[in-house]
């Protein structure tokens, strides 16, 4: 067995010839040349595997480093490790740190018990850099899970003890970095001599930002940017998740369990509904505004959520008119290209800003407009008569991509406009140390809604997720800290009410597609979260806009 030789082929073009057995961190060091950075994990066929798994027979392989979004995610969860072994290192098995969000390209994280001081930051910062020097490697270990939750019970990490309460798999992946036992549902890098590159920076007393490179800029970790308005919107919903007794996926599994998850639905709807109240009251409190302007990501919850702002600020007898900058869209044959010769649908320049900033002037001075249609079917406008006009004591709002750029609304001064940015900003964590994403939750509604809207499959929607990415970094995030409000669209329940809908559609992707290892990662993540039925889900829900059966008419 030991001379018995097996081919590998490399990206379906190159062929080489192994020992049975071979690991692939082994394999990759022949394919290394063809990458920029550290290989970080493999594709072996159809499964996505860690460089320490050996190669048993003849397969396809492919490999990933950090520029990719397999390697990104390998890279930042061993880095999110490193860390919390250099916090054990520091101050003791029993100091426990929290990763509590996403935020910048890096991850906010607290210290349980402790301020947080520029030493403490730094000392974190340099243990980290001796663990990546001292080259531990990420060891995976397949467990009995009562065998790990007895394991996490002496250790009294118990929020790794209640998430694996929920997880029926008879054996669960553990991984050790030194002396400590984590566990994670994504794949980990192979050393820790390969995570070289991230910065720690201190917010204030109650934490710190731990940054990595990213899929656009794998060269290097670029320096922190701290949006305030966002940050304290991450807080605020802390605050609330904290009231409720919900900061893991295994919180909201035992309201599910013990059938009290109608009163979290509930209340959750009600804390969504209270942002919306507070902002109609900071718009009424300054008469001069005229034009609000609501912007964020994809499936952020746009539509739904200025529909239901109109209502509450039409209850507080302001007459409310809407304008889609899509009815002011340029006939399909002068839409701008990208530059792949592509039509660029997410360019400003889609709209055209001349008559939609001579319709907004004639407005304001009270005068009456045709407000056009945008047939998408013949790619040209229309005009069918749809006459509008401001009174006096009337409001504007708009909502779109380009909402917050104020060359979509140049005619109109600044202090007439109220400016919103909307996103689901997710504070429910698997456990202490594993995140959510806030694209994630931002995917997993998209796909839903591209399938029942367009008739897209979950595949076609992973396809295109890179480009959507690509014009929210220029169209949406730039414009996020210029702001007068942030709204957090995201619900502590709807987790499990997507994993119904979303996972069906996930499996139905191909295992020899491209983003088959994506919806696999997608599918592991739900994998920690009980099924939610909708029944009780609000007809005017910001979750209906995706899942259907919303009151709110397009």
């Amino acid at each position: 067995m030991a001379d018995k030789t097996i081919k590998v082929t490399y990206h379906q073009l190159e062929v080489k010839e192994f020992p049975v057995g071979t690991t692939l961190q082994q394999i990759s060091k022949s394919f290394q040349h063809y990458y920029d950075y550290d290989i970080l994990v493999a594709r072996v066929d159809n499964d996505i595997a860690e460089l320490c798994d050996p190669v048993m027979k003849k397969c396809n392989i492919d490999f990933y480093d950090r520029s990719s979004r397999l390697g990104y995610n390998a890279y930042i969860a061993s880095a999110m490790f490193m860390m919390v072994v250099a916090i054990k290192h520091l101050y003791g098995d029993s100091q426990e740190v929290f990763i509590d969000h996403s935020i910048d390209f890096g991850v906010f994280c607290r210290l349980d018990g402790m301020e947080v001081t520029d030493e403490i930051v730094e000392a974190i910062r340099q243990e980290m850099h001796n663990i990546h020097q001292h080259d531990y490697l990420f060891k995976k270990m397949s467990v009995s899970r009562v065998d790990a939750i007895q394991y996490y019970k002496k250790k009294k990490r118990m929020d790794k003890v209640r998430v694996l309460k929920y997880i029926s798999n008879t054996y669960v992946n553990l991984y050790r970095l030194d002396d400590v036992y984590d566990y994670f549902y994504v794949k980990l890098a192979y050393s820790t001599r390969q995570i070289n590159d991230f910065k720690l920076t201190r917010i204030d007393n109650r934490g710190f930002v731990l940054s990595f490179p990213n899929v656009v800029n794998p060269e290097c970790t670029l320096d922190y940017t701290h949006h305030a308005k966002i940050f304290e919107e991450f807080q605020r919903y802390n605050n609330l998740c904290d009231q409720l007794g919900i900061s893991i996926a295994a919180d909201l599994n035992q309201f599910v369990s013990s059938a009290k998850i109608d009163d979290l639905i509930r209340l959750t709807e009600a804390s969504y509904n209270t942002q919306l109240v507070r902002i109609a009251d900071q718009i009424l409190e300054k008469p001069e505004i005229k034009l609000i302007l609501l912007a964020g990501p994809s499936s952020s919850g746009k539509t739904t959520t200025a529909k239901k702002l109109v209502t509450f600020l039409r209850s507080r007898g302001k007459n409310m008119i809407q304008l889609s900058t899509d009815d002011y869209f340029v006939n399909k044959e002068n839409t701008p290209r990208d530059e792949k010769g592509d039509y660029d649908f997410e360019s400003l320049y889609t709209v055209d800003l001349n008559l939609f900033n001579k319709h907004l002037a004639m407005l304001l001075e009270g005068k009456k407009v045709e407000v056009p249609t945008y047939n998408f079917v013949t790619g040209k406008r229309e005009y069918n008569g749809n006459f509008v006009q401001l009174g006096p004591n009337d409001m504007l709002i708009v909502e779109g991509i380009h909402a917050l750029n104020d060359i979509l609304t140049l005619s109109v001064d600044r202090k007439y406009k109220y400016k919103i940015y909307i996103s689901p900003l997710v504070q429910l964590n698997i456990d202490n140390h594993s995140h959510i994403h806030t694209s994630d939750l931002r995917k997993l509604r998209r796909i839903i809604r591209d399938s029942k809207t367009r008739g897209y499959g979950a595949s076609q929607t992973l396809h295109m997720w890179d480009s959507v990415e690509k014009g929210e970094r220029k169209n949406i995030y730039p414009y996020q800290d210029e702001v007068d409000a942030v709204i957090n669209s995201s619900l502590l329940y709807e987790i499990g009410v997507l994993k119904t809908y979303v996972e069906p559609l996930l499996f139905c992707v191909d295992e020899g597609d491209d983003v088959y290892p994506e919806a696999l990662r997608l599918i592991n993540f739900l994998r920690n979260f009980l099924p939610i039925p909708s029944d009780d889900v609000p007809y005017d829900s910001v979750l209906r806009e995706f899942i259907g059966g919303s009151c709110f008419k397009n």
